[in-house]
């Protein structure tokens, strides 16, 4: 568990928790403190950033984050670098590609890592429900892969790619994944090699030890992770919809024994202070059962996002990152 002391939340109210209304037309007016950072070009700055549409008929797009040593003129070797695309978190529902708190630590990782990373600003919901950030997901690989911008032709390994994200942006990078394996080829060259999921977020109808223990988690209460999914769902399903609970539908065996066919790794980093902890324990289980190559990060102590209020936790995590990518160029 965390080392901090638990205390219930000053409202049990998850739309006041979250500074959301929710309108009868389905859409919402968030209050949520949200800062952004725009991009740069700044030559001064370690990583240089820029954005790409991805379809502007659904105003969405990615960030591209490119290690400005990549493009110093010591780099002779023209060496190109892994490509991790990201997906942020926030219960589907707030914050973009944009919001400080994920542009800096893309920024950490491209620096970190020496990769390029494509954050992608997917649609939130409610206003457009599940499936949109999965569909938004593929569209974003799919402009990746046929791009003809500069720094991804001139940059990139696109045999090196790897999905990732936190929280709710771990089960889009999940889910892209699983569709990605249903057609491969149709994303040549672009080769996916492995999934990060920080504090994936997942859910099911029945209650897990860890969301009953931390039901009143200031961080992240059970009333507020419920909400996210109530909001994000197609309307009319519960939990259980394989949309939230990788453990159930027909195909859970077939699916990972695609991923374990493709040879991807898949590294699941989260801690013991998250409600979240023991659903993501399932779904690694499960690979573990099929043969899925998993790299475990079961920190005992830290609560949900965790990272973006103690930098060193942030750091530790990026090393680790690091380490998982490194692995493939052993």
């Amino acid at each position: 568990m965390s080392n901090q002391t638990m205390h219930p939340p000053p409202t049990t109210d998850p739309y006041q928790l979250l500074k959301i209304q929710h309108h009868p037309n389905d859409t919402l007016t968030r209050y949520f403190e949200d800062p952004h950072t725009s991009p740069s070009l700044d030559t001064s700055l370690p990583v240089l950033t820029k954005d790409l549409f991805i379809n502007q008929s659904n105003q969405t797009w990615l960030r591209l984050f490119l290690p400005k040593k990549a493009t110093n003129v010591s780099n002779l070797n023209n060496k190109l670098l892994p490509i991790i695309v990201f997906f942020h978190g926030s219960g589907f529902i707030v914050q973009s590609a944009a919001s400080t708190n994920f542009h800096d630590l893309c920024v950490d990782m491209a620096d970190t890592v020496e990769a390029v990373v494509a954050s992608v600003d997917y649609r939130l919901a409610p206003e457009h429900r599940l499936s949109a950030a999965y569909d938004d997901a593929m569209e974003a690989l799919s402009l990746i892969r046929s791009s003809q911008d500069e720094w991804l032709t001139k940059y990139v390994d696109y045999s090196k790619c790897y999905l990732m994200g936190n929280s709710a942006g771990a089960t889009i990078a999940y889910h892209a994944g699983l569709r990605v394996l249903e057609k491969v080829n149709d994303f040549e060259p672009l080769k996916i090699q492995g999934l990060i999921l920080r504090q994936p977020f997942f859910g099911g109808t029945n209650r897990t030890e860890s969301e009953l223990r931390l039901e009143n988690d200031p961080n992240f209460p059970l009333c507020v992770s419920d909400l996210c999914w109530d909001l994000a769902l197609p309307i009319g399903v519960d939990r259980n919809h394989e949309y939230c609970n990788p453990t159930v539908g027909n195909d859970v065996d077939e699916k990972l024994d695609k991923i374990k066919d493709q040879g991807w790794r898949v590294l699941v980093s989260i801690n013991g202070g998250d409600l979240l902890a023991d659903r993501a324990k399932e779904l690694v289980q499960l690979m573990d059962e099929k043969g899925v190559e998993v790299v475990k990060d079961f920190q005992e102590e830290g609560f949900h996002g965790v990272e973006f209020f103690e930098p060193s936790k942030a750091k530790k995590f990026i090393k680790l990152v690091k380490g998982f990518i490194s692995t493939f160029d052993a």
